[in-house]
């Protein structure tokens, strides 16, 4: 590993000080591209507008006739987080603006595989719908698209995943990422999407006179599951994604979020008000992801959905239940995954460029999670596949996989089905993450082209693992004060949270709990405790050290600690 301090622009720096900013925040957000304190506005005025949306007024209209003709609707949701935080936005959003008949259908991972399928387009037409809405899916369905078509469905597609080459035959496409589409933030997730369009629809109601300024639904409580299923989506948080989320934060702080919200709060043992993204992604999140992965996501958007307290903690009980079988069926899959993965690192033996990992025992609802595992402690491209569960599919396996920056998943699976027609029967994705089916007699082969295609790609530069801090942390920093204020801010993926690096002195260390290091620290003359989760390799007496800002309690005071990121030494 090479730690990497990030280049800091001193004239961003200093302006953004003079303006105000607390200057370890000048610092970070200079470090992060902010030029000016103006972009730090997280005002919904600051919301980049709807129009810039290629199709959203078309699907305005649809959606205002629709539900001026007293139509049904019925939203195809998806079984992540995104899809699920979408679906609940879509259902309520559409409810507070009229519609009288709103339903969703869900695709079982296992049964249906992703997206608008043709069995779900026919679903949804058994369902006595009128009206067929995609939310974080449908740009690849051409099929379902076709088959809902020749049902005599109307088919308006939000989305936000990269288009293949055909675009399906929809009445609308809303989607940043469609040839044609000039919407500046094309990392927006689905449930954002889907936001946009409930600000057009009701901006098209205004303008037919159904709602006027002051009695218009306020949308603005649909974000805290906007917020919620951004963070968990792990898009780029640019501007206008940042604020979606601060927006959201603000008012789930306030205490203003539906009560299923607040019923996964208490099941992660989280506090509302002081909420913060990473509650989003690594408490919430999970806890909704696992049952799309396990069981049913059904259950997390009905917990979305519901406005019955009791109600909202049972479903939140269910889905803690639900990941903590998550984590233990993740916890086995991934030591036998790491295990078959060390295996091609060792002493004599040339490295893959990229890793493929198959079981017959592994669970396909978790296979993306077990790849993201390796490919953090590998820093490889990396694919883990399962054998399909389905019915009739037995032959096929479904493989998840987790990228480094540099290698664009989606358009690697590509190369490799242009190169190798027929491998692969089913992909899609994304640069850092993508899936794909395939027959299981076609693993060796896949496993050949992926690596070759790492190999062409990647050069030795790109496969060293370089881990970008903030650089040292001033000592007078290192207050609970300022941890609190560090974790206020909105941060993830591609705006990272701080870590700071230097190098510090190792007084003692022990393992706790048979895997964490247990650190007792000197920063800058000053005594520190730290801990390195997942880590048990004994440090030198001197390293340098990556860390996070973190506040431990213990009988009531809190004090700073550092949480270990990575060493070089």
């Amino acid at each position: 590993m090479k730690i990497v301090a990030r280049d800091i622009p001193p004239r961003a720096a200093w302006a953004l000080e003079q303006a105000g900013v607390h200057p370890l925040l000048a610092r970070l957000y200079a470090a992060r591209g902010v030029l000016g304190k103006d972009e730090l506005d997280d005002g919904l005025a600051r919301l980049l507008p709807p129009s810039g949306l290629k199709g959203v007024q078309q699907a305005a209209v649809l959606l205002a006739d629709a539900i001026a003709q007293n139509r049904r609707m019925c939203i195809v949701a998806d079984y992540d987080c995104d899809g699920a935080t979408a679906c609940a936005v879509g259902m309520r959003g559409l409810r507070l603006l009229g519609a009288q008949h709103v339903s969703y259908i869900v695709p079982d991972r296992v049964v249906d595989g992703y997206g608008l399928t043709a069995p779900i387009a026919k679903r949804v037409k058994d369902s006595g719908a009128d009206l067929l809405i995609t939310v974080d899916n449908g740009i690849a369905s051409v099929e379902g698209v076709a088959m809902a078509n020749a049902l005599g469905l109307q088919v308006l597609v939000t989305d936000h995943h990269l288009p293949g080459a055909q675009l399906p035959d929809a009445a609308v496409i809303v989607n940043p990422n469609q040839p044609g589409c000039d919407f500046e933030s094309k990392s927006i997730a689905g449930v954002g999407v889907m936001f946009y369009v409930l600000l057009a629809l009701r901006a098209e109601l205004r303008a037919r006179g159904v709602f006027d300024a002051q009695n218009q639904p306020k949308l603005d409580a649909l974000l805290p599951l906007v917020a919620l299923g951004t963070v968990a989506d792990v898009v780029k948080l640019d501007a206008n994604n940042r604020r979606l989320v601060a927006q959201g934060l603000k008012r789930i702080r306030a205490g203003q979020l539906p009560c299923g919200l607040a019923s996964l709060f208490g099941a992660a043992m989280r506090k509302p008000q002081a909420a913060t993204t990473f509650d989003f992604g690594f408490a919430l999140g999970p806890r909704i992801n696992a049952a799309g992965r396990l069981a049913d996501m059904t259950l997390g958007i009905e917990c979305l959905l519901t406005d019955d307290a009791a109600r909202g903690d049972e479903l939140a009980r269910s889905l803690d239940a639900i990941n903590r079988e998550r984590r233990d069926i993740e916890g086995g899959m991934r030591e036998q995954a790491m295990l078959v993965a060390e295996a091609m690192f060792d002493e004599g033996e040339v490295p893959p460029a990229a890793i493929c990992v198959f079981d017959p025992d592994f669970h396909e609802g978790v296979v993306g999670i077990v790849a993201s595992r390796i490919k953090d402690k590998l820093h490889r491209p990396t694919f883990v596949f399962a054998a399909s569960q389905a019915d009739g599919k037995e032959h096929e396996l479904k493989g998840s996989g987790r990228s480094i920056p540099g290698f664009h998943l989606r358009d690697a699976l590509d190369l490799v089905a242009k190169r190798h027609p027929g491998v692969l029967l089913r992909f899609g994705g994304h640069a850092m993450a993508a899936g794909c089916t395939i027959a299981e007699d076609q693993l060796d082969t896949f496993e050949q082209a992926l690596d070759q295609v790492a190999q062409e790609w990647l050069d030795h530069e790109t496969l060293l693992r370089r881990l970008h801090t903030d650089g040292p942390l001033a000592p007078e920093y290192r207050r609970v004060d300022l941890v609190d204020t560090l974790h206020h801010e909105v941060w993830g993926q591609g705006f990272a949270p701080p870590v700071f690096s230097e190098e510090v002195e190792v007084v003692s260390q022990r393992l706790v709990g048979e895997k964490h290091l247990a650190l007792k620290l000197k920063h800058q003359g000053q005594a520190v405790d730290g801990i390195w989760f997942s880590h048990t390799d004994p440090l030198p007496p001197k390293v340098l050290l990556a860390f996070r800002l973190d506040a431990d309690e213990w009988q009531g005071v809190r004090r700073v600690r550092f949480l270990v990121e990575g060493a070089e030494y």
